[in-house]
């Protein structure tokens, strides 16, 4: 059996355009299967495996290690630096911090929502940049 490996190579683009984990194509006897970890291609009886390296590689370049407490937002919305346009920011890199201090304001239906800091320590990094989106669970700021 001869495999077109643009097949191949065009649905692993689509993996991470779309960011999916996992792709199928079914044409006649034969079934393209890939995801994240491998390639699997099957003619009813025959399966054959293979690893996508290249692909391993860019998710592992994708995983940051931050070192510090992590503060992270505790709903989904767009998080804001200030508490209106112009005016002085809740933190900024260097500044000290007590458990408590609003540290940013996540706008969530039309809702401003404080966001206290879990932690005593200085702001080492601000993950999010302001009024970008963010995620429940997103590291926003990083403290020393």
């Amino acid at each position: 059996m001869k495999i077109d490996k643009s097949i191949i190579k065009e649905l692993s683009d689509y993996l991470e355009e779309f960011n999916l984990t996992e792709i199928e194509i079914t044409e006649k006897d034969t079934k393209i299967k890939i995801s994240k970890n491998n390639v699997t291609i099957s003619n009813q009886p025959a399966v054959t495996s293979a690893n996508i390296n290249a692909r391993n590689e860019n998710v592992s370049e994708k995983t940051n290690i931050k070192s510090g407490t992590e503060i992270t937002s505790p709903i989904i919305g767009t998080a804001y630096h200030a508490p209106e346009p112009g005016a002085k920011k809740f933190v900024e890199i260097g500044k000290k911090i007590k458990k408590g201090d609003t540290i940013m304001i996540v706008e969530a239906m039309k809702t401003m929502n404080h966001v206290p800091s879990t932690a005593d320590g200085v702001v080492k990094e601000i993950c999010v940049e302001d009024g970008h989106p963010v995620e429940f669970g997103q590291t926003i700021i990083i403290l020393e």
